[in-house]
This record gives structure tokens, sequence and C-alpha cells, in this order.
């Protein structure tokens, strides 16, 4: 018998039959339909409550392309605007070098520019200073511009942590159980940039301090959910990732190399040093509980 996996859930024989006597009953149904009704009577929700719509209309299909169901015809193709998304355009913006103490760039803001009016201004200095670009996140994900002096001095982006990482995990000592339930609480550092005009000492460490304060907060606040562990990737080949150790954040180890897509143990990208920072005590002891 093939055992079915997806997103760190087994699927079993009973499972498929249920889906499959779920689209009997209900012929004239849409696949999104079809999905909210299994969400509901799996109760397979997000932390905020939020339905896991997307997730579950991802196991439908994969179990329709595996041939353990058959899904109803698509009725509608939805158009997807992140498909053709126009680069961010350069932003105007004062330019003119800031350099100086950080104690007279003070009190600097932290902006959350998600969904605000300040979010193109935020993609635009990603596409145009951070050496990665601007990439669209995915998923639960923060977006923070921080200003001193009235002008933007750096923007920095959290995501969703990636499910496996060895390194990481053998670092905290969970379970295989415990890092499906509880991968939630951690959060990924995917963009950091203090924009290349500011030339202020001990800046990216103290922002990096100030956002371990209130990032599981913010994150409570949104996505209904702490967040207790801080992690992030540094590329040895272009940064030594001094701010973060002036931050006290913890080196983790290295990752393999291999991306979550890779079908074999010969390394497809540069390996990266692997850095985290807790940010409770007993954090091994709230992620390996039952969160």
């Amino acid at each position: 018998m093939v055992e079915f996996r997806y997103r760190g859930r087994k699927i079993s024989q009973e499972d498929i039959l249920y889906i499959r006597a779920l689209i009997e009953q209900h012929p004239q149904e849409s696949r999104r339909t079809l999905s909210t009704k299994l969400c509901e009577a799996w109760q397979w929700r997000q932390a905020n409550g939020a339905l896991r719509d997307m997730v579950c209309r991802g196991l439908l299909l994969m179990l329709d392309r595996a041939g353990q169901i058959e899904l109803p015809p698509v009725s509608y193709v939805r158009h997807n605007p992140l498909a053709n998304r126009a680069r961010p355009e350069p932003a105007r913006i004062d330019t003119t070098p800031i350099e100086d103490r950080l104690y007279n760039l003070q009190p600097l803001e932290f902006e959350l520019v998600r969904r605000t009016g300040k979010e193109p201004l935020w993609n635009s200095l990603l596409e145009e200073h951070h050496y990665l670009g601007y990439e669209q996140p995915v998923g639960e994900h923060l977006k923070y511009l921080v200003w001193g002096q009235g002008r933007p001095v750096a923007c920095l982006a959290w995501c969703s942590a990636p499910r496996h990482l060895g390194s990481r995990d053998r670092y905290i000592g969970w379970s295989a159980e415990a890092r499906r339930r509880n991968v939630r609480f951690l959060a990924y550092n995917t963009r950091f940039l203090i924009l290349p005009w500011v030339k202020v000492e001990h800046l990216a460490s103290h922002i990096l301090g100030r956002m371990a304060l209130r990032i599981s907060a913010d994150w409570q606040r949104i996505y209904g959910h702490p967040i207790y562990f801080l992690e992030t990737f540094v590329d040895p080949e272009r940064f030594r990732g001094t701010c973060y150790r002036a931050a006290n954040w913890v080196v983790l180890g290295k990752t393999t190399g291999r991306g979550k897509q890779c079908n074999s143990y010969v390394p497809n990208r540069s390996i990266k040093e692997v850095l985290g920072y807790p940010l409770a005590k007993q954090f091994r002891e709230l992620l390996m509980g039952r969160g």
C-alpha cells in the first residue's frame, strides 16, 4: 500500500476513502468548496483560526494526480496577479550620506509596511540595493522599514522558517513530530539591508537587537501565535555575519548546499552559515511542547 504524506501530515487509506466519499456526496461542488469542507471536517486550521485552504487544495491536487481521487473539472482559472508582476521601480528618495554616531540617529522608528502605502518603497529599496534583489515572500511574513532622522536607513523581511534544517534541528534537539508541529514558532530573516549611503557604526547589530524585542508580539498580533526562535543564513563568500554575532546570534552550523527540490546529495548552490537567536530562555521546552 502506497503511503502519502503532505506538509508533515500522514494521509492514511481511511483519509483517502473519506475524501472520495466527500466528493461523491457533493458532485456539483467546486474544488475550492470541497477543500473548505475538508478543512472544516478535519479542523485543519492555521494558528490564527483561518482554514488551511491552500494547503488542503495542494493535498487534493496531489492525490488527484496520483490517481487516488478524482476531482471535479476546474471551473474557473483564477488570474494570478504575481505571475506577471512588474519589478519595483527605483525609489526617488534622498540619498545624501548619513555618517554619524548611532546615538545621534536615535530615536529609530520601526514601521511595519506590509499592505501599507510604504510597501512599494520597501520593495523598491530591496530591488535596487540588496544583492539578491526583491522577491515577494509567501506565507506568513513581515516587512519592516527602519527610519532615522526622518529618513529610511534599513529594511528587514521575516518569513516562515524552512521545515527542515539539519544544523538548526540538531541545536534545538526536537523530534520530527515536534518540528512538524512547532516550526511555525520560528521566523527566518530572509532580507536585511542597511542602505548603502548610511554609514553608522553598530547600527546593524542595534537593529537586530531591537527586532528581537518586538517581533514576537508583532507576529502574535498579526498571525495569532508568538515566535520563540529566529534564524538566518549568511553567505560566507560575501559576508562574515559580524552584525549577527555582535547581536549575540549563535552559529548553528552550515547548510548542505542542496535545496528542498534537490534529488541528489550533490550540492547545487552555495553553502551558507546558519545562525540562530532564541527569544526565550525556555525555547527548547516551548518548541518541544504540544504547541
